[in-house]
């Protein structure tokens, strides 16, 4: 099923202003701080993004590059809107909040080379402290006549998506407008996304996954959008589980993390709690973990939440995020054996490494790559995409290698990087070319490490653990990192009871033995812009780690 043409003709600006009328709620801001809900209607909305629109086309020339340095509010979808109807190129970032922040906002900033910048007057004292800039637009503070969205063309680009690597220099991939039309459609078909949809959630908005679910889906779609901070989400995790119960026929999206931290915030949610308006919660943005799919399940299945609404799902920034989903079958997986899967072949077996299916594309083509032919099923390989919602490169940088790779006679195929396996028709993620640990001629993926390591003991806090190689005199070999758990009693705890317990899981799983466990603090673990654990920072920090 290919996009059709004439949504790769419309922009979503042109579906913002079709609604315009609509006294209709659009976004509401769940604001736990104060209490209250903000709510904009479509009509409310649009008068605002023409107001704003208005002022940056009388600071900016379409084209140019402007930064969203903006808090989690309604003032955010504003800022970003009205950048893409006045024609111009958004960067979507965040208001910085830390030191970390700040000197990644730097590298961004300079990288892109806005000179105008969006914020609120929430924001704007920190966003002033951030650094140099030509206008400083105070979206909320902005008054005037308004004005009429610029025409766009399809390949005219939208906005710069910043990866979230943190050892790399900032690479934003190129998002045309007809990408996130594109993304925006397969996500509708993919998760039955329509006018009666609440997209709901806490994902932040500088994300991809945050910006296209939170906000630019509800806009193609016509449905209801209602966020909150994730700082909010955070703290207390059943704010998100009130959320999902408060409001009809949900779509709501997270990270795998986000759903082992909902499972033990259960007893706090409420006896009255009701998810069975859930249609649809995406478990996405890092790997999947079968035991987290069966924990929230045992969770809040008697809470009505459908095991068929939970659904793994992969995507990437330079995809627009939305590559392949599960179907409406909900979640499905397999066990494959180690050794057969470490070598490049899925067999499945009973008693071996347990996957959970990401699904099936739509609207686009997936194939699986090694040495530059496309390989069958059951073979692992490189996964390799192909379609209207991929990014047209990275700013300011030659890419044909990551964009321009051709197969079958076809040009312009994105290198993800990722490796992964069709399986019964369905596609596996197995790991990262980069990330692939190599010990005696073994593979290793991190991920499957930092699982077995994460479970091993109370004491260790299972999403933040980081596992990765090392060469030394020794030869190579695998080191884990591991953050304490937040409720842990350092002073009552033999840390070396628990470093053993790692060491006994690691070599049980997968018959290796690790060279060093060492466990450090809550945030010894440097984390990405979206949250997950940074493994090249990590082991950059602690690579010659000896315990």
């Amino acid at each position: 099923m290919n996009v059709p043409e004439e949504v790769l003709r419309t922009s979503i600006i042109e579906c913002l202003f079709a609604r315009a009328a609509e006294d209709r709620p659009l976004f509401t801001h769940q604001d736990h701080t104060a209490g209250v809900d903000h709510t904009l209607t479509w009509a409310e909305f649009a008068a605002r993004v023409r107001v704003v629109t208005g002022e940056l086309r009388r600071v900016a020339e379409p084209g140019e590059r402007v930064a969203v340095l903006v808090g989690q509010d309604l003032n955010y979808p504003l800022a970003f809107f009205a950048a893409l109807a006045a024609g111009l190129v958004a960067v979507p970032l965040m208001a910085p909040s830390s030191r970390g922040q700040r000197e990644r906002l730097t590298g961004v900033l300079a990288d892109c080379g806005a000179r105008v910048w969006l914020t609120s007057s929430a924001a704007a004292e920190r966003v002033r402290e951030a650094g140099d800039h030509d206008h400083l637009v105070v979206v909320d503070e902005v008054s005037g006549p308004g004005a009429d969205p610029v025409p766009v063309g399809p390949e005219t680009p939208a906005y710069l998506q910043y990866t979230s690597g943190s050892t790399r220099e900032p690479a934003g991939a190129v998002i045309p407008h007809r990408a996130i039309v594109a993304a925006c459609w397969q996500g509708s078909r993919a998760y039955a996304v329509d006018e009666g949809t609440t997209c709901a959630g806490w994902i932040p908005f500088f994300h991809d996954m945050g910006l296209i679910q939170l906000l630019c889906l509800p806009v193609f779609s016509g449905g209801r959008s209602v966020f909150m901070a994730p700082a909010e989400f955070v703290h207390r995790p059943q704010r998100w589980l009130r959320q999902l119960h408060d409001y009809p026929a949900v779509f709501t999206a997270a990270p795998n993390f986000a759903f082992d931290l909902a499972a033990d915030a259960a007893a706090e949610a409420g006896d009255d709690l009701d998810l069975s308006g859930v249609r649809v919660a995406l478990n996405g943005s890092e790997p999947i973990r079968p035991r987290t799919v069966e924990r929230f399940q045992e969770a809040f299945g008697s809470r009505g939440f459908r095991r068929e609404a939970h659904c793994p799902s992969y995507g990437l920034a330079e995809a627009t995020v939305y590559v392949a989903s599960a179907g409406p079958e909900g979640p499905r997986g397999a066990v494959f054996d180690r050794d057969a899967l470490a070598q490049g072949r899925a067999v499945e077996v009973t008693g071996g490494q347990e996957l959970v299916s990401v699904g099936r594309p739509v609207g686009q083509r997936v194939r699986i790559v090694r040495d530059g032919l496309e390989r069958p099923d059951g073979e692992v390989g490189e996964i390799w995409l192909h379609g209207p919602n991929v990014a047209t490169g990275y700013w300011g940088r030659g890419d044909g290698a990551a964009f321009g790779a051709t197969l079958d006679g076809l040009r312009g195929w994105l290198r993800t990087g990722d490796l992964g396996v069709v399986h019964r028709g369905e596609l596996y993620i197995t790991g990262r070319i980069k990330d692939l640990i190599v010990v005696d001629g073994r593979n290793f993926h991190p991920q499957d490490i930092e699982a077995a390591a994460g479970e091993a003991h109370p004491a260790v806090r299972r999403d933040r653990v980081a596992a990765f190689g090392v060469t030394g005199t020794d030869g190579e070999g695998a080191v884990v990192v591991a953050e304490w758990a937040r409720d842990a009693d350092i002073d009552d705890i033999d840390v070396k009871d628990v470093t053993r317990a790692v060491l006994r899981a690691v070599s049980r799983e997968h018959d290796l033995t690790l060279r060093s466990v060492r466990l450090v603090p809550s945030g010894g673990l440097p984390r990405t812009s979206s949250g997950k654990v940074a493994r090249s920072a990590a082991k950059a920090r602690y690579g010659d780690s000896r315990g």
